[in-house]
C-alpha cells in the first residue's frame, strides 16, 4: 500500500473557533479508514476540507503521487481527480428509476451526443454499479419508492460508478436496519479492495464489523489511531468520547 491522502499540519477556525488544530494524517490506496470522535471534533470539516468546500487556514492536503495540494484546487477539479464524497442524507433523484440515478453518474463524457452514442455502454456500466450495491432486481424502480437504506446504496453505487480513487462516506449506517447495516459492512469492505475510503461513524457496532484501522478526533485533532480495540482502551479516548461504561461495551 501507498499513500494517496497525506494531511499536514491542517488547520481551520470559524469565528475564533478552532474545528481543525494541526491535524496530521495519511490514508493508503487502497485502504479502507474509519473516523470516530464526539460532536464537534472536527469530522465534517475534515470532509468539507479535503473536498474542497473550504479552505485550510494552514498546512497541506496532498493527493494522488502526493505531488498535487488540494488546498489549491476547486471543487470541480478535485472531483475530477477522484475524490468522491457521500452525505449522511442520500441525495438520489427520487422521480428517476435506479437506472437513470446510475446512468447520470456514471464517469464518462457528458455531452449530448456522446450519451446518445454510448446508450448502451451506460446501460451495462449502469448494471454492474447496481449489482455492486445490491440493487440489480431494482432497476426500473423509481429511487423514490426504495427504502432509506436502499437510497443509501444507490448514492453509493453512483459514486462507485465515477471509479473514484478516494472515497468519503459520512455516517452510511444511520436510520438502517440490522441487515442493511450488515450489507453495507460489505459493500465498503469490498469496495475498498480497489480504493481508499474513509468511513465517519458514530455506531462503534458498525465500526467494529468494518474491522479496520480507527482514527479519533478529538477539538481537530488526531487523538488516537489504530485497531477499534487499541483505541478504546485509551484512557484519552474514553475520557473524551466514550466513556468508562461504553468503552467496557466496546
Amino acid at each position: 500500500m501507498s499513500a494517496l491522502l497525506e494531511v499536514s499540519g491542517v488547520t481551520k477556525t470559524f469565528d475564533g473557533f478552532r474545528a481543525i488544530d494541526d491535524l496530521s494524517f495519511s490514508v493508503n490506496e487502497p485502504e479502507l479508514r474509519a473516523i470516530i470522535g464526539p460532536n464537534g471534533a472536527g469530522k465534517t470539516t475534515f470532509m468539507d476540507l479535503v473536498t474542497g468546500k473550504i479552505r485550510p487556514d494552514a498546512g497541506t492536503i496532498c493527493y494522488g503521487d502526493l505531488s498535487r495540494d488540494l488546498t489549491k484546487m476547486s471543487e470541480a477539479q478535485i472531483a475530477r481527480a477522484g475524490i468522491g464524497r457521500k452525505f449522511q442524507k442520500p441525495t438520489v433523484f427520487e422521480d428517476q428509476t435506479v437506472e437513470e440515478n446510475l446512468t447520470m453518474a456514471l464517469a464518462a463524457p457528458r455531452a449530448p451526443f456522446a450519451v446518445l452514442f454510448r446508450r448502451t455502454d451506460a446501460r451495462v456500466a449502469a448494471r454492474g454499479a447496481a449489482a455492486r450495491v445490491g440493487l440489480e432486481d431494482r432497476m426500473q424502480t423509481p429511487a423514490g419508492v426504495l427504502s432509506h437504506g436502499q437510497k443509501q446504496w444507490l448514492e453509493i453505487g453512483m459514486l462507485l460508478a465515477q471509479e473514484p480513487r478516494l472515497l468519503l462516506v459520512d455516517e452510511p449506517a444511520a436510520g438502517m436496519t440490522s441487515a442493511e447495516r450488515e450489507r453495507t459492512t460489505e459493500m465498503l469492505v469490498e469496495a475498498a479492495k480497489t480504493r481508499a475510503v474513509v468511513v465517519i461513524e458514530h455506531d462503534m457496532e458498525f465500526v467494529r464489523r468494518l474491522n479496520c484501522r480507527v482514527t479519533v478526533l478529538h477539538e481537530g485533532h488526531a487523538l488516537a489511531e489504530g485497531s477499534l480495540d487499541h483505541v478504546c482502551a485509551d484512557p484519552r479516548v474514553i475520557d473524551v468520547y466514550l466513556g468508562r461504561q461504553e468503552a467496557a461495551d466496546a
